[in-house]
């Protein structure tokens, strides 16, 4: 199976290009610029791979939640890709892809969502696949959904922003953390490669981000 995974959730930009397991990948720091190197950084791999984007099988993105800008350019960059090469495509958490990347048993992963809040969700590994113990939800890190026994590993970048508060709410319960990791493009591929072998593909024109937050703007009241 060939896949080509795109991720521009955070201030990084991750691509993949997945053939079979093996990965060939791209990861920087982009800051406010992935709108402007996402494709020249597509067009880089498919051509070191020697591929065209119709001799893939499918187009994976990090659907979210993470930055609304990043979730709309991750997701229109793909339906644009898809629907010129007639590609399925199939959109994966964010926050999902943060735990398969932690190779752990049980994660608690968050990012930051700004505003006092993070991006939260807990997975269990069930053999090769993933069990949700509490689905993607926002929150105040004080605030975090409960979880049962010990030996949670706690990774992203909300463990950097409300590290306190999480251990705090978790006390007793996270072994260890990984607060600098990102969403990456080869686990987000990994991740896709088992919903295209099902059957799970959908068209460019189903491809949705997952923003969690409904709104980022507060009224005069509100504040």
């Amino acid at each position: 199976m060939k896949l080509l995974a795109l991720d521009t959730s955070t201030e990084y930009l991750s691509l993949c290009l997945w053939q079979d397991g093996a990965a060939l990948s791209r990861d920087l720091h982009a800051g406010q610029s992935h709108s402007q190197r996402v494709l020249p950084l597509v067009g880089e791999l498919l051509a070191e791979a020697g591929l065209s984007l119709k001799q893939l099988d499918g187009i994976a993105f990090g659907a979210g939640p993470g930055s609304f800008t990043g979730l709309r350019i991750a997701c229109g960059v793909t339906q644009g890709l898809a629907f010129g090469a007639h590609l399925p495509v199939v959109g994966v958490s964010t926050l999902l892809a943060l735990a398969h990347a932690s190779v752990k048993p049980r994660v608690v992963a968050c990012l930051d969502a700004r505003m006092g809040e993070v991006y939260h969700a807990a997975y269990a590994r069930d053999g090769a696949t993933w069990r949700v113990v509490c689905e993607p939800n926002l929150c105040k890190p004080e605030n975090a959904p409960p979880i049962a026994g010990t030996d949670w590993f706690g990774t992203g970048s909300g463990w950097i922003a409300h590290d306190d508060a999480l251990h705090e709410r978790y006390a007793g319960q996270i072994s260890d953390s990984d607060p600098e990791t990102f969403p990456h493009a080869r686990d987000i591929a990994a991740l896709a490669a088992a919903e295209f072998a099902a059957g799970r593909g959908v068209s460019a024109a189903e491809a949705a981000p997952i923003y969690i937050r409904n709104k980022v703007a507060l009224t005069m009241a509100e504040r």
